[in-house]
């Protein structure tokens, strides 16, 4: 292995080392291990792979550390890759010279307001494991293109912008297992203007990504944000036409503090111009909560969304807007108990939506009834809840076999809705004194909605415009 200060490397945190490491990569015999020591670097450490060939970085256990003293990546990885994950559109040559580059057990700490960790463009299996990322803007951001990407086992902690960004790029076969990626401003997983397929973000725990942890610096309290953020409504040259399909996000922990515009899982679909929705997904065995809204979905197409449980969205534990062929199966919709006292009047949020199905819900308001959890920097009260499940202007949806608990002051409420069929459910008033005002409200217009075998505690409520058989 090449070691660093056999090539004059001082590892002090005070000398450049940047010639140094530089003249490793460029001539030792492609394993850069760094010892104990902190590596100060001025510019970012280009690995051209064609040309240096395969190549791995070892921060020895993860006693090494570098600082990015210099605007950029610390370092970046190019490759020549220009074909699918299909093993017969690889070139010899890249299997032979680019494949499976390595950054492990190191810490990389900025020192620049746009020093970056590590960037990818045109590589093939990059792998980054029990990496420390901290103090950057982005800690990883991959742009243009790559294939099979994995992180395992990393830190991406406390950054300004991104902790995994993919940044307009074209990128097949992604796994993101195992990390914590926590406290960075702009999100802990984000994506824009990009295509990608076959992602999975997997056992991760992923919390705090956003603007309470850097209310200094003169960041935009207001700025959207979330620990997950996909983004399709843009484009870029290499990626003419963004979608993000066939991935799941499952049994991870994504929760935050309230803030503005904040939220856990936030998945925004593209412009009319784009070409797939996002979907062909599940989120599965997730626990998410604790934001302004944990679940946002908007112009979606086919996501199974079950087995989570979503806890103490502010304003909307899920909101979904245009979309369709999607399954909420088998989620509780509740509250955190461990501070008594402090609830939040839990809400469901679908507007402009079609063939849906949600089926095996349990959603509990507060027993209160109403939201007793405020944090007055987060930007005013809490939006007052017409029921605990709102469907607005919404067709062809079903409603089946689930549990609504201590409502105030509807159940379930349905403006301007047609073929909502809502069957098997129950609702209860467990308080002392009900404040359930209705089970289910039917207003505006509506044609071919149909209820049947409910077990309801409370009145149905119906506009005459509003048909709906079985009351």
């Amino acid at each position: 292995m090449s070691r660093v200060r056999d090539f004059g490397a001082a590892g002090d945190g005070v000398a450049d080392d940047t010639e140094a490491l530089t003249h490793v990569l460029r001539s030792g015999d492609g394993v850069l291990e760094l010892s104990r020591g902190v590596y100060r670097i001025t510019r970012t450490i280009e690995v051209d792979l064609q040309r240096i060939n395969r190549t791995g970085i070892d921060g020895r256990h993860g006693t090494a550390t570098i600082v990015m003293a210099g605007p950029g990546p610390a370092f970046r990885f190019v490759g020549t890759h220009g074909g699918s994950a299909a093993p017969d559109s690889f070139k010899p040559e890249v299997w032979e010279r680019q494949r499976m580059p390595q950054i492990s057990n190191l810490e990389i700490r900025g020192e620049h307001p746009e020093a970056d960790g590590i960037e990818l463009t045109g590589t093939m299996e990059a792998t980054f494991s029990g990496l420390l990322l901290r103090e950057l803007r982005h800690g990883i951001r991959l742009v243009k293109r790559n294939r099979n990407v994995l992180i395992t086992g990393c830190h991406i902690f406390h950054n300004t912008g991104i902790g995994v960004f993919c940044d307009g790029v074209n990128l097949h076969q992604f796994n993101i297992t195992g990390n914590h990626i926590s406290y960075n401003r702009l999100g802990g997983i984000r994506i824009e203007r990009s295509e990608v397929r076959n992602l999975q973000i997997t056992g991760n725990d992923i919390e705090y990504n956003n603007f309470k942890s850097f209310p200094t610096g003169g960041f935009d309290p207001a700025e959207p944000t979330a620990e997950i953020y996909f983004d399709c409504r843009e484009k870029t040259g290499d990626v003419p036409s963004p979608s993000i399909r066939e991935f799941t996000i499952a049994s991870n922990t994504i929760q935050a503090t309230h803030s503005p515009n904040g939220c856990n899982i936030r998945i925004i679909g593209p412009d009319p111009t784009g070409v797939l929705q996002i979907g062909m997904a599940a989120i599965t065995g997730n626990l998410i909560g604790n934001q302004a809204t944990n679940l946002h979905l908007t112009a979606c197409r086919g996501i199974a969304i079950s087995g989570n449980h979503i806890y103490g969205g502010y304003r909307h534990n899920v909101r979904m807007q245009g979309c369709d062929d999607m399954t909420l199966t088998g989620n509780l919709f509740g509250h955190n108990y461990w501070v008594p006292g402090r609830q939040i009047d839990n809400n469901l949020y679908l507007e402009d939506c079609s063939d849906c199905v949600l089926q095996g819900l349990q959603v509990r308001g507060a027993p209160e009834g109403k939201t007793t959890w405020t944090e007055d920097w987060a930007g005013g009260s809490p939006r007052v809840h017409e029921a605990l499940l709102e469907l607005n202007r919404c067709r062809r949806i079903v409603l089946d076999g689930c549990q609504f608990r201590d409502p105030c002051p509807v159940g379930v409420q349905a403006v301007d809705c047609s073929d909502v069929t809502v069957t098997g459910c129950q609702l209860h008033d467990t308080r002392e004194q009900s404040l359930t005002r209705a089970a289910v409200v039917w207003k505006g217009t509506g044609t071919g909605n149909l209820m049947a075998a409910n077990r309801l505690t409370a009145p149905v409520e119906r506009e005459p415009g509003c048909q709906v058989d079985g009351i």
